[in-house]
């Protein structure tokens, strides 16, 4: 493995998209992630697709390779004594645990915190559940599930995305489960940091409402200094102006002028110097009180000309990018340039197929997808015997049932 975290070990209990998105990342950054799933079909999204046509098996699901590549999988049966057994054989020799089950189940299978920092005091133990752990706070909701769509409408987010005057919409993307994810990675970091300072490991947890509020902070300096309760904003910036969507021939682009520097070089981009000197839009404070009229006058500009038309004009230039769909990004060059549609090899595949790509990028100890997502099970007896495991324990855990048959 390469990238800042090499060396760094993490036993990877998560499911879903909040705990293996959380580990998937810390995979590209170089450490090596030993994914604990179940005999049993493991982790859900091995099943949820989409499949590739040349993959008649369904094998190889989309959404478990996006979010598990990279990782080992070790298969046991947590449900029987010696399966939590061999956990317990392994936690010493790790850095880090992370789960995003429900609260009490780590506890039910008698592998809390608790029990496995006594083993291994140095360990960080990392958690992401909806409404937090009580170890850190005592939610009232401590024990409601909660998915994406939860998160984002207790965490404040949808509470301010969708049409102005109009209901809450949900935000396309995972964002309940993503953003949890990047904080709990980020609380990883630094929390490993620590234990090697000091020889002291700790529980975090990140709630997943709690992140996502997180990231809407403006609604809370709003309500505090403001005194606002913001609504759905539309695609319009609530302060800021021009600074949304507007229309193009073929589709829509994103324009953003915070300064008056910005708004003097657009108009005449645009084909339309003469506007600077109407008195509606000669100064910021003129825009601002005929805020509908400038929107309505920019958007009579943009809609007549193509993306294309409009990225030659206007990028770089002011603050510009057209609203893509992910064949036009597959296509850019900037993201070829970045290695943001990153390739795995699967067998049977006559070509790589691709997932999202490491956004962080390292000059001295670079970043990278490394594999594909693993195969049930595929590395179980591996990690075993590369974490201390003697053959006769490998044949007890096997006649108990906790591991399979190679």
């Amino acid at each position: 493995m390469s990238g800042p975290l090499a060396g760094l070990k993490i036993l990877d209990f998560t499911q879903a998209l909040a705990g293996p998105f959380c580990t998937q990342n810390l995979s590209d950054l170089g450490a090596e992630v030993v994914k604990v799933e179940a005999l049993d079909g493991g982790d859900l999204s091995r099943n949820s697709g989409p499949f590739h046509e040349a993959d008649p098996e369904h094998r190889y699901s989309g959404y478990f390779q996006s979010i598990n590549r990279g990782k080992k999988s070790l298969s046991v049966d947590l449900k029987t004594p010696e399966g939590v057994e061999l956990i317990k054989t392994l936690v010493p020799q790790f850095d880090v645990v992370v789960e995003n089950f429900r609260v009490g189940v780590m506890e039910r299978l008698g592998l809390s915190y608790e029990t496995l920092a006594a083993l291994h005091p140095k360990l960080v133990y990392a958690a992401i559940r909806g409404f937090g752990d009580p170890r850190t706070g005592d939610s009232p909701y401590l024990d409601w599930p909660a998915y994406d769509v939860v998160a984002q409408a207790m965490g404040g987010m949808m509470g301010v995305t969708g049409l102005a005057g109009g209901q809450p919409i949900k935000i396309g993307p995972g964002v309940g489960d993503t953003v949890p994810a990047l904080y709990a990675a980020l609380g990883i970091v630094s929390a490993v940091l620590h234990a090697r300072a000091t020889g002291e490991g700790q529980f975090l947890d990140v709630a997943m409402v709690d992140a996502v509020l997180g990231v809407s902070e403006r609604i809370v300096h709003q309500y505090s200094f403001g005194h606002q309760v913001p609504g759905p904003e539309g695609n319009h910036h609530p302060f800021l102006l021009p600074f949304g969507i507007y229309p193009a021939a073929d589709g829509f682009v994103a324009l953003a002028c915070p300064g008056d520097a910005f708004f003097r070089a657009l108009c005449p981009a645009l084909g339309a110097p003469e506007i600077l000197d109407e008195p509606e839009f000669a100064t910021p404070k003129a825009r601002a009180a005929n805020r509908a009229l400038v929107i309505e006058r920019l958007s009579a500009l943009t809609s007549v000309l193509t993306k294309a038309e409009l990225q030659q004009r206007l990028g770089g230039v002011v603050p510009f990018g057209p609203v893509m769909n992910i064949d036009e990004i597959a296509h850019d060059a900037h993201f070829a340039a970045r290695d943001m549609l990153a390739p795995i090899a699967l067998p049977g595949f006559s070509e790589p197929m691709r997932v999202a790509g490491q956004p962080i990028k390292f000059a001295r100890t670079p970043a990278a997808v490394m594999r594909r997502g693993p195969d049930l099970g595929e590395d179980t007896l591996a990690v075993l015997r590369d974490h201390g495991a003697s053959e006769d324990d490998i044949r007890r855990w096997r006649s108990a049932g906790a591991i399979r048959e190679d």
